[in-house]
């Protein structure tokens, strides 16, 4: 995140609390992002990367439990997975930290290698980027305030106001719950658009909305950090998988980090999430968790992505 990109988030922030925490946000990544200012917009092959010496990576600011800023240092599931690709690399890893609106955007126009962040896979997406092997399982929820009576059930979501971040493939989505409330004779209520969710979070338990859809992942953290005040309902979507996302056409770099994976055998662990884990015993693992599908389902769906086939989630 740059600086120049860092007073434009300034600029548009909604709230007093969203401008306070953009200002935080510019002071924390500086160290981080004054290479932002030297890059250039051409996203290079992996020979390229080799012969310049280092390759360009984004990740988001704020999307726990994959990537957020704590006490001036980016942490979370994917900043963990960049400190083991600084090891694992032969060349220099270059971190930007910006907001989630921006990365896709930058990496399909070249201006980042790749995006090291929970990018789902969609039809949309894989028109203009290449997609790693898929890195946890992240079907949709929905999160409600834990006292909202009203709500026991998808059904009674209908006419309710959700939340849900911009330009997301979450907000891409929503008409898969526009099916579910229809069927039972309900309808979607107002949808609320945000630039990051820790501002979706707020309003819910303000009571400004009804309800917010997320990642099944990032909703466990979030009631693990505030389980008084909220609470998990059901799944508003079906399968549904992030990736890390690279330029179309960049075969040899997606390889590359598709090695890098297979070899770190690394997965999100559903209701920790912040670290690597081996692949092995996460069906398990779902299962206490209360989740659907096991190890040999994740890793079929793997084995199609790497094998540069499209992964329908």
């Amino acid at each position: 995140m740059t600086f120049l990109l860092a007073l434009r988030v300034l600029r548009q922030s909604r709230t007093g609390k969203a401008l306070k925490r953009a200002t935080m946000i510019a002071a924390m990544v500086a160290p981080v992002a004054i290479v932002g200012l030297v890059t250039t917009s051409s996203a290079a092959t992996l020979d390229e990367i080799k012969k310049r010496g280092y390759m360009i990576v984004a990740t988001e600011d704020d999307f726990r439990p994959f990537e957020f800023v704590k006490d001036g240092k980016p942490t979370g599931f994917d900043n963990e997975l960049v400190d083991v690709l600084k090891k694992y690399a032969t060349f220099e890893i270059r971190q930007e930290i910006l907001p989630w609106t921006g990365i896709l955007a930058g990496v399909s126009t070249g201006k980042y290698d790749i995006a090291i962040t929970a990018a789902i896979i969609t039809k949309e997406r894989t028109q203009s980027l290449e997609f790693t092997s898929p890195i946890a399982d992240a079907t949709h929820y929905y999160l409600k305030r834990k006292n909202d009576t009203s709500i026991k059930s998808i059904k009674d979501l209908s006419g309710k106001t959700v939340g849900v971040q911009a330009g997301s493939a979450l907000l891409g989505r929503l008409p898969e719950l526009a099916a579910m409330l229809e069927k039972g004779g309900g309808k979607m209520g107002k949808v609320v658009e945000y630039t990051s969710y820790p501002e979706a979070y707020q309003d819910l338990a303000l009571g400004r909305t009804d309800y917010v859809v997320n990642t099944v992942i990032n909703l466990k953290a979030v009631v693990a950090e505030k389980p008084d005040v909220f609470e998990i309902g059901q799944a508003v979507s079906g399968k549904s998988y992030p990736a890390w996302a690279i330029k179309k056409g960049n075969t040899e770099l997606l390889a590359y980090m598709n090695e890098f994976i297979a070899k770190e055998n690394v997965e999100v662990r559903p209701g920790e999430g912040t670290r690597h884990i081996a692949h092995t015993g996460v069906r398990r693992e779902r299962a206490a968790a209360g989740l659907s599908g096991g190890d040999d389902d994740f890793a079929a769906v793997r084995r199609q992505n790497a094998n540069g086939r499209f992964v329908q989630c």
